[in-house]
């Protein structure tokens, strides 16, 4: 069993930056693909990026490729998402999700989920 918790969620500025993290518990969190998702109001959860058990892979939507850095501390059961450059398409609900899934992209896939922290992005 995994435990997740998002933080990090604020209103910035369009052109701002926020990092948010995603602290786990359970022993074998490090052995987990772990991803960040997102949901806007009316629209359907989507995926933003994941990293692979090591943090020697990852993966991003191509709305966030190069503004989005994922990351992950095995020794202290966290996953952050560093967001840059944010604009206001980037307004949502964030939440990170753990597990082992055969497509990285589907939310369905991911057996564990966090309560989400909300990014409001003013322009």
């Amino acid at each position: 069993q995994v435990h997740l918790v998002e933080s990090g969620g604020g209103l910035v500025q369009a052109g701002g930056s926020l990092r948010l993290s995603c602290a786990a518990s359970g022993r074998t969190f490090s052995s987990y693909t772990v991803g960040w998702f997102r949901q806007a109001p009316g629209k359907e959860r989507e995926f933003v990026a994941a990293i692979g058990w090591t943090g020697g892979s990852s993966f991003y939507a191509d709305s966030v490729k190069g503004r989005f850095t994922i990351s992950r501390d095995n020794v202290k059961n966290t996953v952050n998402l560093q967001m840059n450059r944010l604009n206001f398409e980037d307004t949502a609900v964030y939440y990170c999700a753990a597990g082992f899934p055969d497509r990285t992209v589907v939310p369905g896939a991911y057996a564990y989920w966090g309560q989400g922290t909300q990014v409001t992005v003013s322009s």
